[in-house]
Parts: C-alpha cells; sequence; structure tokens
C-alpha cells in the first residue's frame, strides 16, 4: 500500500495535475502583498541557511529580500485577482469573419510540482461572434495565468475559459508548446524534449477549422 507521501512524490514526479482550478487557499490575500514578503524572507534566510550558506556574505546576503519580493510581485503573482487584466472589447465594426490567431507569444511560469521554471510559446486564436479584443489583451491574459505555480493542462484551459467569457463565444483555440526544466534540468535530464497542450472549444473542434489554426501556427513569419 503507497503512503500517502509516496502518493504525492509520485503525482509531482509524474507531472499530473490534480484540480482544474488553482488550488488557492480562501484566505488567500487576508494579508498584504508586504506582510507576504517579509514572511517568504524569513523562510528563504531559513532555507538558505539550513542548506549551509553564509548570510552574512555580500553575495547572498539580499537574496531572501529579492526571492521574496520576486515571488510575490512577479512570478506568482498572476495569482492576486486584482492584477487580472481588463480585457475590454470593440464592436467588430469591420465585419472581419474569420480567425484571428495571435501566434508565438512568450510564456514563463512555474511548475507546481518542484516550482522550477516553464518556458514556451502560447498560440491563441479566436472567431469574434460580434466582438474583438485588442491583441496585447491576448498577450496579457496568457501572461496572467502564467505566473502562477501551473501545471500546462491547466493554464491551456484558464486561458480559453477567459477569452471565451470576454469575447462571449466558444469559438477559442490555444496551443501551448512548451520547455520544463523539472524535466530538462532535473530527474531524467532531457533537455531536447517539450511539451504540447492544446484546448478548442467551439467551431475549433471542427477538424477543418482546427488544421487552419495549426497551420497558421506553422507559417514562419518574416519582417
Amino acid at each position: 500500500m503507497i503512503n500517502s507521501d509516496d502518493f504525492h512524490e509520485e503525482i509531482g514526479n509524474n507531472h499530473i495535475g490534480s484540480h482544474a482550478k488553482n488550488p488557492i487557499r480562501k484566505d488567500a490575500f487576508d494579508i498584504s502583498d508586504d506582510q507576504k514578503i517579509e514572511l517568504i524572507k524569513k523562510d528563504v534566510e531559513n532555507i538558505l541557511a539550513t542548506l549551509g550558506m553564509d548570510l552574512t556574505d555580500d553575495s547572498i546576503k539580499g537574496t531572501p529580500n529579492r526571492v521574496a519580493k520576486m515571488f510575490v510581485k512577479e512570478i506568482f503573482g498572476g495569482l492576486n485577482p486584482n492584477k487580472k487584466p481588463n480585457s475590454s472589447t470593440f464592436e467588430n465594426n469591420y465585419n472581419y469573419g474569420e480567425m484571428l490567431v495571435e501566434k508565438n507569444i512568450t510564456l514563463y511560469s512555474t511548475c507546481e510540482h518542484h516550482l522550477l521554471p516553464i518556458i514556451g510559446k502560447a498560440h491563441v486564436a479566436y472567431i469574434s461572434n460580434g466582438s474583438v479584443v485588442g491583441l496585447s489583451k491576448m498577450n496579457r491574459i496568457v501572461d496572467y495565468f502564467a505566473k502562477r505555480p501551473q501545471v500546462q493542462e491547466r493554464l491551456t484551459m484558464q486561458i480559453v475559459e477567459e477569452l471565451q467569457k470576454v469575447l462571449n463565444t466558444d469559438d477559442v483555440a490555444c496551443v501551448i508548446d512548451a520547455k520544463h526544466l523539472c524535466v530538462n534540468s532535473r530527474g531524467i535530464r532531457d533537455t531536447e524534449s517539450s511539451t504540447v497542450t492544446a484546448e478548442y472549444g467551439g467551431k475549433f473542434k471542427n477538424e477543418e477549422t482546427r488544421r487552419e489554426f495549426l497551420d497558421y501556427i506553422k507559417l514562419d513569419t518574416k519582417f
């Protein structure tokens, strides 16, 4: 019989997500960002000291504070609902009826199993149902949901679900191709492999529409 610690270790080592939504506690925002930074700073100090690092050294003295600020303000900033991008929509006055594709969106996220980087590209598309959204907002939505401890499958679904709400249409798709440093730099240390996930909604479930989207992604964009 597998004990609890071994079970959860197996889930993490095999990069299996257990929730469709990020597992965020209800009291997650009862304290301020500054309070979180102070608490995390002490935790990082303890980790480094336990590892044997000399925290009086000038090179590492500021590391706990830098890491704490980075966690709260940057790489995990997408946990805070107040930082969710305001995705204003506009009427599709020019009656553009084909799909719009925003490809090669640079993506930085963090694997929730080992807190190591996920680095890749997101490709997002939608077919207007009467509304359009600014191109940069698509990038901002990707960035917002990426700035959390994540699993790639969940991130792909969240991007599609958010754009479906914003645009009031099911016709949204997302493909993510990313490298996971928890695979590339530790464990199996396979530096060549990447992970591809996809989520298709509405008309993108149709094979012909889906194929058109995937063909756009493969275009070699030159300037």
